[in-house]
Parts: C-alpha cells; sequence; structure tokens
C-alpha cells in the first residue's frame, strides 16, 4: 500500500500561516480527498505537468482561473466539471495553496484486523467514536476516515491528539435562561444557533439568544495512546482506520 503525504504541521498552525481558519483547511482536505484524489493522487503529483502541492498548474495562474477549471473542468480531457458550492471552492483553493507545506514521513501501518480489534476493546475508541453504526456519538463518526485522512495525521492523533483538536472536535457547555445546563459536542454553529451532540447522544439545537452563557472547551477529550498502546498496536490501528473508507453499510 502507498503511504500518503501527511501533515507535519497541525492544521491550525497552517491555517495561520496561510491566513486560512482550520476548520476551512479541513474542509477543503475533506473535498480534495472526495473529489481530486483519484486523479491527482493525495499529493497531487499523478496527472502529468500538474504538481498541485508546488503549485504548478497548467492553466491557472490566477484563484479565479484555478475555481473556474475546477467548476467547469477542461474540455477533451480527463479534467471534468464538479458541482462544488463557492464556499467549499474557496475551501478547496485555500487546502491546495496549503499543500505547498506538506512534508512526508513513513508511518508503520499493521494488521487492520488486529487493529479493529484493538479499536474495539483495549483502545476503547467506541466508547466515543462510531464506525459504520457501531459505537457512541459522543466523538466523531470514523466510518470515512481512510478516506478524508492520511496515516500520519492518524499517528498524530493517536500520539499527539492536541494538534489535530480542531474547532469542530469541542465541547460546549451551555446554560439556558431557564437554568438548564447543556453540555455536547458542537457540530455546526453560526451567528443565531448552535447544535451539539448532548451527553445522552441526543442532537439538540439551541438559539444563543435563549442562553444565558456557554462556554467551549479548549482541551481535547481524545486521549494520548503513546503509553497505552505499543507501537504494534498503534500500527494496527492506524492501517485499520486507513482501511474505512466509508462503503460499508
Amino acid at each position: 500500500m502507498k503511504l500518503l503525504a501527511l501533515l507535519t504541521l497541525a492544521l491550525p498552525l497552517l491555517a495561520q500561516q496561510h491566513g486560512t481558519d482550520p476548520v476551512q483547511l479541513d474542509t477543503g482536505a475533506r473535498i480534495y480527498s472526495a473529489n481530486c484524489s483519484v486523479c491527482h493522487g493525495p499529493d497531487g503529483d499523478q496527472v502529468s505537468g500538474v504538481e498541485l502541492k508546488r503549485g504548478k498548474f497548467r492553466r491557472a495562474s490566477t484563484d479565479d482561473e484555478l475555481a473556474k477549471i475546477i467548476q467547469t473542468g477542461i474540455p477533451g480531457t480527463a479534467m471534468p466539471p464538479n458541482a462544488i458550492g463557492s464556499g467549499n471552492l474557496v475551501a478547496l483553493v485555500a487546502y491546495l495553496h496549503a499543500m505547498r507545506d506538506f512534508k512526508t514521513k513513513k508511518v508503520a501501518l499493521g494488521n487492520a484486523a488486529g487493529g479493529k480489534v484493538v479499536f474495539e476493546g483495549k483502545g476503547g475508541c467506541t466508547a466515543c467514536h462510531r464506525v459504520n453504526g457501531k459505537g457512541s456519538h459522543m466523538a466523531l463518526d470514523l466510518s470515512d476516515v481512510g478516506a478524508v485522512r492520511t496515516p500520519g495525521y492518524l499517528e498524530d492523533a493517536l500520539l499527539e491528539p492536541e494538534t489535530v483538536n480542531l474547532p469542530q472536535h469541542r465541547y460546549i457547555h451551555a446554560t439556558t435562561l431557564r437554568g438548564e445546563k447543556v453540555s455536547g459536542r458542537r457540530m455546526n454553529e453560526d451567528t443565531l444557533t448552535l447544535q451539539i451532540i448532548d451527553s445522552n447522544e441526543r442532537l439538540r439545537s439551541l438559539t444563543k439568544a435563549d442562553l444565558r452563557s456557554y462556554e467551549i472547551e479548549k482541551e481535547t477529550r481524545m486521549p494520548n495512546y503513546r503509553d497505552k498502546l505499543t507501537a504494534t498496536e498503534r500500527a494496527d490501528v492506524i492501517a485499520w482506520l486507513v482501511s474505512l473508507k466509508g462503503s460499508a453499510k
């Protein structure tokens, strides 16, 4: 199996460097994986004459030209049109720029079947995460994590979870005007409302005008597995996560 490229800098640091918020880069990474990586490859270098990681494009010299090519495609070539909305298009272009700072390192991949056993057993991961309908909603659903995350990112999540603690992963503690206390993982937020998965694994929408207060946890709840799992067990878990492409029902 080809080892994929790794973000050796955490997304928040890349975002700071490129003037982009980490949620936007995270969105761009997912869009790239779903729409671009099959032809361009995880490192953006599988199409002759195009090296996305180096900012080398055949027909685009500006972001507007690049965005137009992504949306309309290139007639007579294998580049198809893509129905990507304006917000996601901005995120994808930002991600393509950030690719220039990606470095690579090799990550040991073990036995995926053994990793599934560790994930569901010793690792205790299903107490928070869900895979293909099995597990908890209290943390991210990992059913397609292998399609949107590199082995290096997954290794960082196990060894340095604070570096991958994006805003949408964090927990919120809110108090309503009636005095009800609500806690849960933030799913979405805009200027008027926020949606969370509460401690009873229920999806709740809260109107900010109805809240007396709310605060966001800045520390990650993801445990560090450096000492909890052996190197072999971690390699197995990473192999298991890489195998998850979202196709299972």
